[in-house]
């Protein structure tokens, strides 16, 4: 993430805030690999996914035209080919996992897949995990129809599309922090996929500092209104964490941050690395984790704690949504590649290259973030630590905005871990965030109540 202002001389406190060089606005080794995000490639991987007919996560297995195995088998050995670029790094598998019949959308104990590609950090030391996920099954209007033709182009190939091309791009480069490229399946049938996993990440302790979902990314015109625009698209994050401690619910009422989940703050990261690397991509920060009647699977990561966003098209089309193939009244439904945007899609994919990249390269987050709350002024002090693990910061980055505000209006690059700033706590909301040589940074954090 660029920062929004170099440099910020408060002559009054030249004393308690020394001002670092200028940073470079943005890391040219994320530009090359935005470059290469390809629409091509997208409606190629496309393509082939609707061509096995249906995707069902209860369609055939065995099968290597139709079928849900079929198109996991496709994704696998793509895995497989990127990571010959990776130097070892790279491993891809198919995850099994079972479901127990429910009555409802498995009507019998059902052994599932999803397919995952990991890239290992290069930093022993390191720690962190981030997910980028797509949904690899389909469906028609009978959610419990598994042999009915159900291409499900957008729904979700889109998604799993942008998972592989990032996968292909970011194989060859070299990350600290681990990267996991995954194509879930039995999204349809509960988000049992991403439940699977992100249970085990929580079992396994796993350090997910950030999970994208992307899920219908592809499609650019609404059904009803006629509406078009793929110069927008809608980044859905929770409010109030689903996850909270006693205390945690203490500092977030004391605070008023009650807009400042992890999630949300990683929507707003996402909105201003994709100002800083895509052209013609405006991210609408939606204040819901979802949308009414449906679901997505960062849900299941946000439930275990984790910050998890879902990437959707700013437009949906219904006759293209959750419908069996057909004509009717001169409406072409279903859920076609012919319908999609490529360039569309190909303007997402590259906001989430940035994301990851820019996140996964980011030194680890500060620690033990905090604001002084002791007496009254109309300055704020705001104090941390470095960070206990991986490369040392280059500074950090104060973020700034109104109360009112839904985004960060400033930006101000520090080296110290100690800071004074001539903005009363009472008007502004604070975070900090770790920042490398070339501007990539952490997540923000928050910072809680300093009392003494």
């Amino acid at each position: 993430m660029k920062p929004l202002i170099s440099f910020l001389f408060f002559f009054g406190l030249l004393g308690q805030l020394s001002i670092a060089q200028s940073l470079p606005h943005t890391d040219p080794e994320i530009h090359k690999m935005v470059a290469e995000v390809k629409a091509e490639n997208l409606e190629k991987y496309v393509r082939q996914l609707a061509s096995y007919g249906t995707r069902h996560s209860l369609s055939d297995t065995k099968s290597k035209t139709r079928g849900i195995g079929a198109a996991q088998q496709y994704v696998l050995s793509q895995f497989n080919e990127f990571a010959k670029a990776s130097n070892g790094r790279m491993t891809a598998s198919l995850d099994y996992y079972w479901v127990p019949a429910d009555n409802r959308r498995i009507p019998k104990d059902s052994k599932l897949a999803n397919v995952m590609a990991v890239l290992k950090g290069t930093d022993p030391q390191d720690d962190r995990v981030f997910i980028i996920s797509g949904h690899l099954d389909s469906r028609a209007s009978d959610v419990m129809n598994a042999t009915i033709d159900a291409p499900g182009a957008n729904d979700d190939a889109s998604g799993v599309a942008a998972v592989m091309e990032l996968a292909r791009i970011m194989a060859s480069r070299p990350f600290p922090a681990t990267i996991i490229f995954v194509a879930v399946s039995g999204e349809e049938q509960g988000l049992l996929g991403a439940r699977h996993l992100a249970d085990s990440a929580k079992a396994e302790n796993w350090n997910v500092v950030a999970m994208l979902n992307n899920d219908m990314i592809g499609n650019s015109t609404s059904s009803g209104t006629n509406l078009h625009d793929n110069t927008q698209v809608r980044i859905f994050s929770e409010t109030i964490p689903y996850v909270e401690s006693e205390s945690d619910i203490r500092n977030r009422k004391y605070t008023n941050g009650d807009n400042d989940s992890d999630s949300r703050n990683l929507a707003r990261y996402i909105k201003t690395v994709t100002q800083n690397y895509v052209e013609q991509l405006d991210i609408k920060l939606v204040y819901r984790n979802d949308r009414y009647l449906r679901g997505g699977d960062h849900t299941p990561f946000s439930q275990n704690g984790f910050a998890a966003v879902r990437y959707c098209e700013i437009n949906e089309n219904y006759y293209h949504q959750h419908q069996d193939v057909r004509k009717e009244e001169g409406i072409q439904y279903g859920d076609l590649p012919e319908f999609m945007d490529f360039e569309y899609a190909r303007k997402i994919c590259a906001s989430n290259l940035a994301t990851l990249a820019s996140l996964a390269s980011a030194p680890y987050a500060p620690q033990e973030v905090g604001i002084e709350v002791t007496e009254l002024t109309n300055f704020s002090t705001l104090r941390w630590k470095a960070p206990a693990k991986g490369a040392s910061p280059y500074g950090y980055q104060i973020l700034i905005r109104e109360t009112s505000s839904p985004h960060w209006e400033k930006a101000i690059f520090v080296k110290e871990t100690t800071v004074t700033l001539p903005y009363s706590k009472d008007n502004y909301f604070f975070a900090v965030q770790s920042v490398d040589e070339k501007g990539n940074a952490s997540l923000p954090e928050w910072p809680l109540p300093i009392r003494n």
